[in-house]
């Protein structure tokens, strides 16, 4: 039996971060990328390393390219953290697993650290392989929980729960995750927008701007626990803005959404300093008139433009700085 699972990459469109700090956001899937799984039953337990996680190099200078781009530890940590959460999830819920043993591997052509939630796809399509390979169900709001716990708990990473909400459940999702939901059902309340409601939307990311989003979330995260005024109203700011979408959203107000993306990015850089070429790619976007925020913590943007004519001028102009732009695959095709 071979086990073939998927999980895509994301970008916020509205109210991140704030989903760490019980905020509201709205994000979308984007299905030009994903991570793949492949488990199959074997005699032993393997994780078999792809060319993210080699360790034979020409040279010094293509193994610091390769750290750039796949950092330190590749996905192997990743999938053994998933695994090992997984066995612990289900003793503790009392779920016994048949005795059997598997070979898993992955690959990925989402761009790694940028901002559109690659490490937290390797899990999400390595939990969805395991769930499948012991047909074990796990409710789907519980399930960016777990998600979340594999990162937090087994590896030490700072992130909020909104990345895995949305490759959980796909498309496009608002999210709120006011504490007092937590508290009443153990996960936020997460509803479906239809993504034809949608203005047109753009994707543009540099991969040379790779960073580890976790150092940002840790760097926030201290900040707000200790009382930071800034930070924590700024978190009640992008909850707000996530609010205005999808009002907008769902009365057809598309026009007002565009200045909604870019209130959240000024916002963000009130609170975080902004690197010079993340700058530009948001500069350069919207000085073709064009909205532009962050995708995730850098590296990548999000905005919305008007017609054909834009995009292309989008594309244009954004290339000539090295960052590569796509109209984003969100709902699958029927």
């Amino acid at each position: 039996m071979l086990i073939s699972t998927k999980a895509h990459a994301r970008a916020g469109f509205v109210g991140n971060p704030s989903d760490g700090y019980h905020g509201k956001t709205i994000s979308l899937i984007i299905r030009d990328f994903a991570a793949e799984v492949l488990l199959y039953q074997t005699p032993e337990l393997e994780i078999a390393p792809t060319i993210q996680d080699r360790c034979k190099f020409a040279n010094m200078e293509e193994l610091v390219e390769d750290v750039s781009l796949n950092g330190y530890y590749g996905g192997l940590r990743l999938i053994k953290a998933t695994i090992a959460r997984f066995f612990r999830y289900c003793r503790e819920n009392n779920i016994e697993l048949e005795k059997k043993n598997f070979t898993i591997r992955y690959q990925t052509n989402i761009p790694r650290q940028v901002g559109l939630a690659g490490s937290s796809a390797i899990i999400t399509a390595t939990l969805r392989a395991l769930m499948a390979f012991y047909q074990v169900d796990i409710a789907k709001p519980i399930q960016p929980n777990l998600i979340l716990s594999v990162e937090a708990n087994e590896l030490g990473i700072t992130a909020g729960l909104q990345d895995r909400v949305i490759q959980v459940y796909e498309d496009v999702v608002y999210m709120d995750f006011n504490k007092a939901h937590f508290e009443r059902q153990g996960f936020g309340h997460y509803e479906y927008i239809d993504p034809t409601l949608l203005p047109p939307i753009y994707i543009a990311f540099k991969t040379n701007l790779s960073k580890v989003s976790g150092t940002v979330h840790t760097s926030l995260r201290t900040r707000y626990d200790r009382g930071e005024k800034g930070v924590i109203e700024s978190m009640d700011y992008f909850a707000n803005l996530a609010e205005d979408a999808r009002k907008c959203l769902l009365n057809g107000e598309k026009q007002k959404l565009g200045a909604i993306l870019d209130a959240n990015f000024d916002k963000r850089r009130e609170i975080v300093e902004i690197t010079k070429d993340n700058l530009e790619m948001i500069e350069t976007a919207r000085s073709c008139g064009a909205s532009a925020k962050f995708a995730g913590s850098g590296g990548s943007i999000i905005g919305t433009y008007d017609d054909d004519n834009m995009y292309w001028k989008l594309v244009g102009n954004l290339s000539e700085i090295g960052a590569k732009v796509i109209r984003p695959f969100i709902k699958e095709r029927r």
